[in-house]
């Protein structure tokens, strides 16, 4: 990949005003290796494993920040599901590895581990079940491991009887970290659709596809982008497009140098390029401020499902022509605490956990970092999720919750997670009851276009 002088001055000055930064490199690992019957053992084989490999990460991905002076704002490792290197563990609980985990990340000075999960959209294992039920615990006595829990797909429909499990585990993680405004929840994704390449928090896995290990790149730069579109005036739609692909472009093409540098200095395979929007709780960091850019007096007003349409379009079509492999999620996230401006619309009224689910149905991933009241029933969290589970499985893409039920607290006040977390309001939920719906057991089955075979 050559770069001319012009892009290069053109990135620096990105970086320096409108607060484009690489938002993560991850290492993907695969932990097969580690499987033990002692679930101590195990956890030393999954330290060990992670420590030796990943020992570079963080000085190869500062080594790159200075060379461009481009920030890299993480530094992550994903792995392999757990709940399929503890199948063998003769244990009642996976909550060791967790820890190992999290002692090795420390160590190694990484951000966050992905991985602490289980894919149940059919049903569940016995590994699976030791999994689930570790979740909270492990969620809640560690500070870097993340968990994640594909509950549907497609091809499988929904599984209920995991959907009702996982809102019980929601529940249970929050109650957990009440001292904390059930913290322990934002590290927890369920999925419909789930991929293997993911280098993004907290749903990344290491995937049965992907080699032994390899290199992943997340970009981001919704500032570059709302730069972009604030003096473009009342351009027509399709050219519209056109300037967001141009940046969408540029963006990408910084990812894939940072990978393939790092992947050359690490001696691991580059894998992917996600080239998602991703924002910060940072003013001018946002993807509420590009839909605003583009004309909508507010974010959560009509027309806002059709301006993220343009945009994640946009995105995709821009940035995969700069990149050799595009994977991950891929499009423009839209996590309510993490986006100021997102947060702002919710205050004002505008936006409403309604309007946020029909959102999802065009962008990357789905109802994220939304904050709820704390005596939300797991009958509703499981409602909750089994509609983005729906939205997921009918239009075959990836859909999630993170959804965070805030002890003690009531839709209108505010929390405060702190760092990438960010802060915001909590969002009401309707307290009509489903239970008799989520309580009937079983599987929801995929739709007819499923057989594709």
């Amino acid at each position: 990949m050559v770069y001319s002088l012009d892009e290069v001055i053109e990135t620096v000055t990105a970086v320096g005003i409108e607060t484009f930064d690489i938002r993560t490199v991850t290492l993907g690992l695969s932990l097969l290796s580690c499987v033990d019957e002692d679930v101590n053992v195990c956890a030393r084989k999954v330290y060990d494993k992670v420590t030796g490999i990943a020992r570079n990460l963080v000085p190869t991905a500062k080594a790159i920040e200075k060379k461009y002076g481009i920030p890299i704002i993480n530094k992550r490792i994903s792995i392999t599901p757990i709940a399929q290197v503890g199948s063998a563990c003769k244990a009642d609980s996976l909550v060791p590895i967790a820890k190992a985990l999290d002692e090795a990340a420390e160590n190694l000075g990484v951000d966050f581990v992905g991985g602490f999960s289980a894919n149940i959209q059919k049903g569940f294992t016995r590994g699976d079940q030791l999994l689930v039920n570790s979740i909270p615990e492990a969620l809640c006595t560690t500070k870097r491991v993340c968990a994640s829990v594909n509950v549907a797909s497609s091809h499988a429909g929904i599984n209920m009887d995991g959907v009702y499990r996982m809102a019980e585990v929601i529940k249970e993680s929050a109650e957990r970290t009440r001292d904390r405004d059930g913290l322990a929840c934002a590290k927890l994704v369920i999925f419909a659709n789930q991929v293997e390449d993911n280098p993004f928090m907290a749903g990344a896995i290491h995937g049965n596809g992907e080699p032994e290990a390899i290199i992943h790149v997340g970009v981001s730069g919704p500032g570059v982008v709302r730069a972009a579109l604030k003096d473009s005036g009342m351009l027509p739609f399709g050219e519209l497009s056109e300037l967001i692909k141009k940046m969408a472009f540029k963006i990408t093409r910084v990812g894939e140098l940072v990978g393939r540098e790092a992947s050359k200095m690490m001696g691991i395979p580059f894998g992917v390029i996600d080239l998602s929007l991703a924002p910060t709780p940072a003013e001018g960091d946002s993807v509420a401020d590009i839909l605003e850019a583009m004309g909508l007096e507010r974010t959560g007003c009509h027309g806002t499902t059709a301006a993220l349409a343009l945009l994640n379009d946009a995105v995709k079509k821009g940035g995969v022509m700069a990149c050799s492999y595009a994977g991950g999620l891929s499009g423009a996230f839209i996590p309510v605490t993490e986006d100021a401006s997102m947060c702002r619309a919710v205050s004002e009224g505008v936006l409403n956990i309604h309007k946020l689910e029909s959102m999802t149905s065009v962008c990357s991933v789905g109802l994220d970092m939304v904050a709820i009241p704390g005596d939300t029933s797991v009958d509703i969290l499981a409602g909750i999720i089994a509609d983005e589970m729906a939205i997921g499985v009918i239009n075959h893409k990836t859909t999630a919750c993170r959804l965070i039920p805030v002890p003690g607290k009531k839709a209108g006040e505010e929390v405060d997670f702190g760092g990438l977390l960010g802060k915001g309001p909590i969002m009401d939920v309707l307290r009509q009851s489903p239970a008799v719906f989520v309580r009937r057991g079983g599987r929801i089955p995929p739709p007819i276009h499923s057989m594709k075979n």
